[in-house]
């Protein structure tokens, strides 16, 4: 019976005392170490982008709007696959380090200290990813209908009003947290990718806003709007001016503040703390037993 017990998943009140430990062990990554797993998350997360802006073009020719978004949803899931499971640093997973903090494990300057120095590492990662798809010329693929896919989801996206940004940054976060929680309780890899794979498809398929993900979408889509040559444009009858909206100063103000305060509520509120109030609150008896030294 204790062997079934030691290979079953976590339960809550495990899966709570874990993420506090996680947290502390975040915290305390050196900030070399902390910057270039945060890069690696910004690719992983681009990857994902990548995959479900190729797989959804042309789509709503061809497909009903849900479904095409389920499928954009489903193979985006590659990004947190490959930051839980290959090991990497992602501000908005990172959110639920204030599990840690509330419990007085982690420092207000820690907490924020892992914050800022992810996130940079994120926007640095995402954005070097956005310039070598560019340079491939990915986006011609299909008869440009991959780089016309890319352009009208940045130009949706820096669209956005602020409360709607918000709003939608919110209830990503609370998706991708949850994802996250999930994989807490996971044994095996295979645990881990169910985990992610339903609450990632769900966020991507409602249309809510990942700041990470942000980070690739709509730089993407200016380097298109921005480099791409006339034959690109021939090819899918527009022309730049179309996508006049589309500007940096749009993503930075329109789109990544208010989508990244969305995500943090989302994130470290509406999940970390009220897991932390039902489990954590307490003050426990014993040190926990599930501290893990993975980059998760």
């Amino acid at each position: 019976m204790e062997n079934n017990i030691r290979i079953d998943s976590l339960l809550p009140p495990e899966m709570a005392l874990k993420a506090e430990d996680i947290g502390v062990n975040k915290a305390a990554i050196g900030f070399y170490t902390l910057f270039v797993l945060g890069v690696l998350a910004g690719a992983f997360i681009a990857l994902g982008a990548i995959f479900a802006t190729t797989v959804t073009a042309g789509g709503g020719e061809a497909l009903p709007f849900g479904v095409s978004k389920l499928l954009g949803g489903l193979v985006f899931s590659l990004g947190l696959i490959l930051v839980i499971v290959g090991g990497a640093e992602l501000f908005t997973g990172n959110n639920l380090i204030v599990m840690a903090w509330a419990s007085g494990r982690v420092s207000t300057g820690q907490l924020l200290r892992n914050w800022v120095i992810v996130y940079a590492g994120n926007f640095v990662g995402a954005i070097f990813t956005a310039g070598l798809m560019f340079l491939s010329r990915q986006y011609t693929f299909g008869g440009g209908a991959v780089g016309l896919n890319a352009l009208n989801i940045a130009a949706a996206k820096t669209g956005l009003a602020p409360l709607q940004a918000i709003v939608l940054g919110v209830l990503c976060n609370v998706l991708v947290c949850l994802a996250v929680w999930l994989a807490f309780s996971a044994r095996t890899t295979t645990d881990k990718i169910l985990s992610i794979l339903f609450p990632i498809t769900a966020f991507v398929a409602a249309g809510f806003e990942h700041s990470i993900a942000n980070m690739y979408f709509i730089p993407i889509g200016l380097l298109i709007k921005q480099f791409a040559p006339g034959s690109f444009w021939d090819a899918i009858g527009k022309t730049a001016a179309d996508y006049a909206g589309l500007t940096w100063g749009r993503f930075v103000i329109r789109n990544l503040i208010p989508v990244t305060i969305g995500n943090i509520f989302g994130g470290a509120v509406l999940v970390g703390a009220v897991y932390w109030f039902v489990y954590l609150r307490r003050k426990r008896s014993a040190a926990s037993p599930y501290v893990e030294h993975s980059h998760q």
